[in-house]
């Protein structure tokens, strides 16, 4: 079972979420960085990583010998990735996305194949009460705009490591509701939003909410810092807001000033006392059976 941490915005509590139930889950788990552009989740769940390798795409080298600058190549691509000055044909790889088009109008078979390397993926595990769990993360190139055939690679990666077996993949996914977010909620079994009910927070909630719904999967809410002084009438609109779309709140997170200095120094906040190990523990329980899971097993 895939379950995604989504939310409308960033700083709303995904990754810290995320990092406490993967230290927690009832049941053998993988735990995943989806977030390439600042991936942060292994600073708190502290993983070894042995395995790294680039993912690349293919992009287009001109050949100049055999270019005859007819611009075939230059009409057909929606991306700007290819000029045409006079009779001088000009490729710009950064700008490519690997479509493929430029090199199938090409008469002269004059486009030989690059690599661009997107990012890097990293494999290895964390440990958790003395148990080693599988642990994956991806990052962009720096200056990389496109993140989605990185995460694709990031998936796939995934699809091999869960073949066989019964683990669940807990996923740290990109803020927002861009191609990145929507690239991994795609395979998503489920998606838990992490909410946080102020303005600002619960405008982008509910934007979230309109793109995630149509991925097909189980959804799920956390709302994160309930409890703010003042702000009582934000906690209880997003409590209306999710009832009256029969949208599962599954836990309310205290706003808590030790958590908060627990988060600071890196640390999970599961571990910020009994009370919140309790909280992620019925935190865990309550998505298990909302996806249908029933109860924990080992």
């Amino acid at each position: 079972m895939r379950i995604v941490f989504a939310s409308g915005k960033g700083g709303a509590g995904k990754t810290t979420v995320t990092a406490s139930l993967a230290a927690l889950w009832p049941r053998p788990v993988v735990a995943v960085d989806c977030d390439v552009e600042a991936p942060n989740l292994h600073l708190f769940l502290s993983p070894e990583l042995p395995t790294r390798r680039a993912v690349t795409l293919d992009v287009p080298l001109l050949i100049p010998g055999k270019c005859t600058a007819c611009g075939a190549c230059k009409d057909i691509c929606q991306y700007r990735t290819i000029a045409r000055f006079g009779k001088k044909v000009l490729i710009f790889p950064d700008m490519c996305h690997g479509c493929g088009g430029c090199f199938a109008v090409c008469r002269e078979s004059a486009l030989d194949t690059a690599k661009r390397e997107l990012g890097v993926l990293e494999e290895g595990f964390f440990t958790a009460a003395g148990i080693k769990r599988p642990f994956i993360m991806g990052r962009t190139r720096i200056g990389e705009a496109m993140t989605p055939p990185l995460l694709r690679e990031l998936l796939t990666t995934l699809d091999v490591m869960l073949a066989g077996n019964d683990s669940d993949a807990l996923l740290d996914s990109p803020p927002g509701v861009s191609c990145p977010a929507m690239t991994v909620a795609g395979r998503a079994d489920m998606v838990v939003l992490v909410a946080e009910p102020t303005p600002f927070g619960f405008h982008d909630f509910k934007l979230a909410h309109a793109a995630f719904s149509r991925s097909g999967a189980r959804l799920g809410v956390v709302m994160n810092r309930s409890g703010m002084d003042g702000n009582e009438a934000g906690d209880a609109e997003l409590r209306a807001w999710c009832a009256e779309r029969q949208l599962p709140l599954l836990a309310e997170l205290p706003f808590d000033r030790a958590a908060a200095e627990q988060y600071a120094g890196g640390g999970l906040i599961a571990g910020t006392s009994p009370a919140w190990e309790a909280r992620f523990r019925a935190l865990a329980e309550s998505i298990l059976r909302e996806a249908g899971q029933g109860g924990t097993h080992a």
